[in-house]
């Protein structure tokens, strides 16, 4: 893969999520043609799924391929991701083209945005204890982490979650996320031992919006505001010490 981001994890993947107050459009037609309007666009999306309140378009996965596009239909909501792009700017294509055609084909008014946002996600690979991993990388020289320093214990849960307000009004808002493999009540985690541990940045902006262009023209700020994020805060705070614990974990 050729972003900088990439190189710096097992699987990196940009994600867009378009929340919306009311449902979309259950029609069979509207539905399929604003998939195929996609598929036009990016032909490799030839995969359709259907499930329980979601509708699906992606591309087939291969085993010499790491990339993959797509895009998700629920009750009120639309989200798309790329995993693994050439570039940045392939990904920021693609993600603006459906926000660009979205609410035209699914009949969406600005007034029904409830926000717009943006996901950077880095995939880790780790065999060891992935929550110990993270309380020797973030948390154990701090107050938070002698709490969790119980002789005789196991570190059992470490999933930082944390959020800022970007702006005065509130509008615009930042999340950082770190989650381990799932586990049993118990704290097993056997059964999901090639989960890798997942650091997530997402950018949000709350609408509602003038015009059904601003969607797509609002994307470059939502851009550039989690680029920045993640070069100065997620990549140095959070993935490099947890990077460092992995290799000497394994070592």
């Amino acid at each position: 893969m050729a972003t900088s981001f990439g190189a710096l994890c097992t699987d990196f993947y940009i994600n867009q999520k378009l929340a919306l107050k009311m449902d979309l459009p259950s029609e069979r037609e509207t539905t399929l043609h604003f998939f195929e309007r996609v598929r036009q666009a990016v032909p490799a999306m030839s995969k359709f799924r259907k499930y329980d309140g979601e509708m699906v378009l992606e591309t087939p996965r291969k085993k010499d391929d790491p990339q993959n596009a797509w895009l998700s239909l629920r009750k009120n909501s639309i989200r798309s991701g790329h995993v693994n792009p050439d570039s940045m700017e392939q990904a920021y294509r693609y993600h603006q083209f459906v926000l660009q055609q979205a609410p035209y084909q699914l009949s969406i008014s600005p007034l029904d945005v409830d926000y717009v946002e943006l996901t950077f996600g880095f995939d880790l690979e780790c065999s060891e204890n992935q929550d110990e991993v993270l309380y020797q990388a973030l948390f154990a020289d701090s107050p938070l982490g002698a709490v969790m320093n119980i002789e005789g214990s196991k570190v059992l849960d470490c999933q930082p979650f944390c959020s800022v307000n970007l702006n005065d009004s509130g509008t615009l808002q930042a999340f950082f996320e770190v989650r381990t493999r799932q586990k049993s009540r118990r704290g097993s985690s056997s059964r999901y031992a090639d989960e890798p541990i997942v650091l997530q940045l997402t950018v949000r902006k709350y609408g509602p919006v003038d015009k059904p262009e601003d969607l797509k023209n609002q994307f470059p700020e939502l851009a550039e505001v989690c680029s920045q994020l993640t070069i100065d805060k997620l990549v140095p705070e959070l993935l490099m010490p947890i990077s460092r614990h992995i290799t000497s974990s394994a070592g």
